[in-house]
């Protein structure tokens, strides 16, 4: 009898996908990945034509301006086709699935020798630019300064109560080899830092780029710490997602571990009382909230803080002739968001399964809900004592995970992956004085919403002076035992092929003009 696991995950297709060299070589010999080698500016211009091919595939440009030693990929997993097949995922259902499945079965990582560890070919210690080694862009023209905001923080150990932690905090380097670090408040990094706040002690971390796949998505992952909580071994679930251990390496200046199979890591110190402001113009004015800085992932340009600082103490890297690859991410692009929602949409699922197992069969994250904002169930009732825990999960998850703003929850007709059909369902299944909920006014919130930055008035807009006016639960589900008079038309589409009528030119002459709601409509014969 097998002992397999129903939901595990099958692992990447290929060794190759265990670093980003060989992910890009797998997705080249797909046909997945555009290269360019004309000349091309880390200010604006690599993120511009990102967001111009946004949900695309992958870019790499081998000609960064003022970088000679760096290559920088963008679009890496913009297109979720492209994460499935680097994960042996055969469809978005089943993704999640699997990838609860890793949050429950970790695999551990494994320590190397640093002598075998790519990223530690070249050491640099007490650097005296840490921008020489990396590519800070510039998103928009609202900001003042270039920022680097695709590091990912590697916290292990006892400062992370024996676990792994992998995220991402955007860093400034105005001041050579120290630069600010930004840290959302409620995060593991939050929490880790509030431990060392009162005694003033620095934090050793490694800070990474260009990293296997698996460790970029699980970075993503955020406010989810029911299931992620401080503690658990983060790094273990990206190997399980990879179906192999992540290596990992000793820093040579920390006592840290760094991603051995990264590009360039930064090894070094976060300072929790060494705040600084993130540019000289927040500086000048010494406001903080006030002026733009670096997009956020809820889609509004975000704000310059006084942040606390990371001193590098040394850098690590791949040989500079081989022209190290950063991973520049843009955000509040579709790279950015399936990097943020897809360990989000599992964990979601995973708590949903653990208060009540078999009545949420998946979890929709859309672009349009911005990442942390909010998320979709979609429900099964399978008899009347199954009716009200759709609200259990809604309440759960404004409560839970900090900063959500919106869930819905549909049923087993809705097309949870299109949202022309969940507005039809608001549009007709909610009743406003009793399926519309608000669980948790007064909590607490996020400060990247603009919404919640307007509690502060004309206080400084930071997280101590905001308030969080709650998040929204919507019941769009059909009742137990109204199933029929909920019943939606069902059309024999699939039962008869438009080839006996029609010619290919036909048929795409037709489907060309097919946009939005009528894509799923056709699709499921709605």
């Amino acid at each position: 009898m097998s002992t397999a696991r129903k939901d595990a995950a099958p692992g990447a297709p290929s060794d190759k996908v265990h670093d980003l060299r060989g992910t890009l070589e797998f997705l080249e010999a797909e046909g997945d990945l555009v290269i360019t080698d004309k000349e091309v500016d880390p200010d604006l211009e690599i993120i511009s034509l990102q967001k111009r091919f946004d949900g695309g595939c992958p870019i790499l440009f081998n000609n960064v301006k003022g970088k000679p030693n760096n290559r920088v990929v963008t679009n890496l997993l913009s297109d979720q086709n492209i994460i499935n097949k680097l994960f042996g995922w055969p469809d978005n259902v089943t993704r999640t699935k699997m990838t609860a499945d890793a949050l429950r079965n970790p695999i551990p990582p494994v320590i190397i020798d640093q002598k075998d560890a790519p990223v530690q070919e070249v050491v640099i210690k007490d650097p005296v630019d840490v921008n020489d080694y990396i590519v800070p862009v510039r998103h928009t023209e609202f900001e003042p300064e270039l920022t680097v905001g695709s590091g990912i923080r590697c916290v292990t150990g006892e400062h992370f109560k024996g676990g792994t932690d992998l995220g991402y905090n955007r860093m400034n380097f105005r001041g050579g080899n120290i630069g600010t670090f930004q840290i959302s408040p409620g995060s593991h990094m939050w929490q880790v830092v509030s431990r060392y706040y009162k005694s003033d002690e620095p934090v050793p971390i490694t800070v990474c780029f260009g990293v296997p796949p698996s460790c970029t998505m699980m970075a993503g992952a955020g406010f989810d710490y029911v299931i992620l909580p401080e503690g658990c071994d983060e790094i273990g679930v990206a190997g399980a997602m990879q179906g192999a251990p992540v290596r990992m390496v000793k820093a040579r200046t920390v006592d840290a571990l760094a991603l051995a199979d990264a590009e360039v890591v930064l090894e070094g110190y976060v300072y929790p009382r060494d705040r600084r402001f993130e540019t000289a113009e927040a500086e000048e004015s010494g406001m903080q909230g006030r002026h733009h800085f670096h997009p956020e992932w809820s889609g509004y340009m975000g704000k310059a803080y006084k942040a606390p600082t990371f001193h590098c103490t040394a850098v690590t890297t791949r040989a500079p002739e081989t022209k190290p690859i950063i991973f520049a991410l843009g955000v509040h692009t579709m790279d950015e968001h399936n990097i943020d929602t897809t360990i989000r949409e599992a964990a979601i699922y995973e708590l949903c399964q653990r208060m009540q197992p078999g009545i949420v069969t998946d979890v929709n994250i859309p672009y349009c809900m911005t990442d942390w904002g909010g998320a979709i169930i979609q429900v099964k009732k399978r008899s009347k004592i199954d009716e009200g825990w759709q609200r259990n999960f809604l309440s759960a998850m404004l409560s839970t995970s900090q900063g959500a703003r919106i869930a819905i929850a549909c049923s087993e007709d809705t097309d949870i992956y299109d949202m022309d059909d969940v507005m039809w369902c608001i549009t007709t299944r909610v009743n406003p004085h009793t399926d519309i909920l608000n669980p948790l006014p007064g909590g607490r919130g996020q400060t990247f919403m603009p919404a919640e930055r307007m509690t502060a008035g004309d206080k400084e807009w930071t997280a101590s002076n905001t308030r969080f006016e709650g998040g929204m639960g919507i019941d769009a589900s059909v009742p137990y035992g109204y199933e029929e008079d909920f019943l939606r038309p069902q059309y024999p589409v699939d039962k008869f092929d438009p080839k006996d009528w029609f010619s290919d030119t036909d048929i795409n002459n037709m489907t060309k003009r097919m946009h939005g709601w009528m894509h799923s409509l056709a699709k499921y014969g709605r």
